[in-house]
């Protein structure tokens, strides 16, 4: 990269096949002050991904090599980095099937370049606050009060983003943990899929209630003993979801 860009902006790397929209993408990333890296293939997206470490990767689902939810099931393996997919196809299960393999967001092509930055930005944001705010814990005493939320079987230590459920740590992505301590923090008050959609993913997300069920299951899987019977995390149908605190009796 030229040396036009600040030595703390951050690098998001764009994966797409077709050279046109890699050129778009980074002339308006430039734009907006991003550093930009790219790859043509599912295979170099992943070499880049683990070497390079992007702050962010914008992931095309149809790619040569390697397909894109292939790409993100991999570089989640190992990286906790924000992947928003692009994806041609406008069917319900290519986007339900990419936030299941661990993607953070998706945008359907044709996308206005405005709505796609406000994406990134807000993607950006959020890994900015977790690392802010575990920034300011490791300035802290350490005879400070922990700051914890613990809702019987469950608990969250906010200041290392961290999840126990029967005294095991439990592995979430951060849009994962942010879900869980929002309904943690009111347990037994039922919280609507459109507010967790406001509070948590933070911008309009134009009614894709499922991007919230999708979530909620994943989280379930992960710290329910019987995601058929959940104990922790309930469904009131129809309206939302809530942490239940009678599982501690």
């Amino acid at each position: 990269m030229n040396g036009e860009f600040d030595s703390d902006a951050k690098t998001i790397l764009i994966v797409d096949d077709e050279q046109p929209i890699v050129d778009m993408l980074e002339y308006n990333l430039k734009r907006e002050g991003y550093k930009t890296i790219s790859a043509n293939d599912g295979i170099t997206a992943v070499r880049m991904a683990l070497s390079q470490k992007p702050d962010l990767i914008l992931l095309d689902i149809m790619l040569p090599k390697l397909d894109g939810l292939s790409v993100c099931k991999r570089v989640k393996n190992s990286l906790n980095v924000p992947i928003l997919m692009l994806t041609a196809k406008d069917t319900e299960i290519d986007k339900i099937l990419g936030l299941e393999l661990g993607a953070d967001d998706y945008i359907t092509k044709p996308f206005s370049v405005r709505e796609l930055m406000a994406r990134v930005k807000a993607n950006l944001r959020k890994v900015e606050a977790a690392n802010s705010s575990k920034d300011e814990v490791d300035g802290l005493n350490s005879k400070k009060k922990e700051n914890k939320i613990k809702v019987g079987e469950l608990e969250l230590d906010l200041d290392k983003f961290e999840v126990k459920v029967r005294g095991k740590i439990i592995d979430l992505t951060l849009r994962e943990f942010d879900v869980l301590k929002f309904l943690a923090m009111q347990p037994e008050q039922v919280v609507t899929r459109e507010t967790l959609l406001e509070k948590v993913w933070g911008y309009e997300y134009y009614g894709d209630i499922r991007t919230v069920d999708v979530t909620v299951r994943r989280i379930r899987e992960k710290i329910e003993e019987d995601t058929s019977v959940p104990k922790i995390l309930i469904t009131k149908r129809g309206v939302g979801y809530y942490i239940s605190s009678a599982h501690e009796k």
